[in-house]
Parts: C-alpha cells; sequence; structure tokens
C-alpha cells in the first residue's frame, strides 16, 4: 500500500521469533502483539504521531490518507469495504489455519487439514464468483480490497491449491503481479522470512507454546 500510494515511509522489523511483537513499545503500537502495525508522524491534524494496527484498519487509514485505492462513491465504498472486511473474516484467517496445519503443525491431524482446506477452497470458489463480473474485487478499480488479498492468493502453491480451477481469480492474480507498487512492496523483507519455523527451536517455542 505504501509504495502504490507513493508515501515515504521507514521500516522497523520486528522479529517474531526472538519476540519482539511482545516488547513494551512495540504493544504500544499494537496491543494484540501482531504484525503489521505504523505510526504516522504527518497525521492529517497535525498533532501528535497516530498509531495503527491491524491490516485492515491500516489499508482503510492510508487510503484515506492518501486518497487513493478507496473509491469515493457510495457503493464503490461499500463494495470495496464489504470485501476488505471478507478477507479479514474469511480468507486470511482460514488461509493461515490451513497453512498452519498442512505446513506447520508439529503433529499433523487430517481432520482440522481437510477441514480449512475445504473451507479455503469455498472461499476460493466465492471470490472466483465475484471476479467473474468484475476486474477487482470493488468492482472495476483496484483497491485496497484486491491489496489486503493477493498476499494470501500468492500461497496457493504452498497451500496446494489449483489455480486453474478458479480462471477468474487465476486472471486477476496475474493482473495484479504486473504492477509495480505492488512488487516492490512484496519484495520488501523477502529475504527475512523464516518458510519452515518449525524448524527453529526458538521460534517454535513462540510458535506453539513449548517448554524447554
Amino acid at each position: 500500500m505504501l509504495e502504490e500510494c507513493g508515501l515515504d515511509y521507514n521500516i522497523k522489523w520486528v522479529n517474531i521469533g526472538a519476540g519482539d511483537q511482545f516488547a513494551a513499545d512495540f504493544l504500544a503500537v499494537s496491543p494484540n502483539n501482531r504484525i503489521p502495525a505504523i505510526v504516522d508522524h504527518d497525521p492529517a491534524d497535525g498533532g501528535e504521531p497516530v498509531s495503527v494496527f491491524e491490516t485492515g484498519a491500516i489499508l482503510l487509514y492510508l487510503a484515506d490518507k492518501a486518497e487513493q485505492f478507496l473509491p469515493h462513491d457510495l457503493r464503490g465504498q461499500i463494495a470495496t469495504t464489504e470485501w476488505l472486511m471478507w478477507q479479514m473474516g474469511g480468507l486470511g484467517p482460514m488461509m493461515g489455519q490451513h497453512g498452519h496445519f498442512k505446513l506447520y503443525a508439529l503433529e499433523r491431524i487430517e481432520y482440522a487439514t481437510e477441514r480449512y482446506h475445504d473451507e479455503v477452497l469455498r472461499l476460493f470458489g466465492v471470490m472466483d464468483r465475484r471476479l467473474a463480473g468484475h476486474d477487482y474485487l470493488s468492482g472495476e478499480d483496484y483497491s485496497i480490497a484486491d491489496m489486503a488479498c493477493f498476499p494470501w492468493i500468492q500461497t496457493y502453491k504452498r497451500q496446494e491449491i489449483d489455480l486453474a480451477d478458479f480462471p477468474h481469480v487465476q486472471r486477476w492474480y496475474e493482473t495484479l503481479k504486473q504492477r509495480e507498487g505492488l512488487r516492490r512492496g512484496m519484495a520488501i523483507g523477502r529475504d527475512k522470512i523464516n518458510r519452515n519455523p518449525q524448524d527453529d527451536a526458538q521460534t517454535r517455542k513462540i510458535l506453539f507454546g513449548l517448554k524447554e
């Protein structure tokens, strides 16, 4: 979003494998001890810095600040907000759970994996039907709803989802991949991703609540 909007920003890395998310200064910004979170040192009201946590809230805040990627018309705003909330309440959590049980869980639980896999496929179907009649989730314009969904859809290979079964999602995905702002944003921190946290002792303790 920051790259797409052309806003200046500085990155503060949070090493969740080392427990940085539980530090007092980070909890002051993100009380749910989750990333991402932002601090705007130049808020619109000219007052003290403003902190925002949770992806959806951050996207809405930045869209309002930059006056980009959130339609100004009533119906466009409603559609964008609906699909943003759909990602936050459905696509993200369900793909996160499926990814956890399929890729990271120390004990493989077939029931949990299948349950979340089936729900992910259902959500892909919902998205595919939406995109059958629209270029983007909010309608004909790229928006924060698309930005919120893209990183999750990008994991389709690792989660063993056949994107060809959802041709409209596939078309949307290939279109978004060509956006320069998106490509720049997705490239940031790529070298810091721990793709196998179950193999790291300290990260295992934090993610899975393991004891020494």
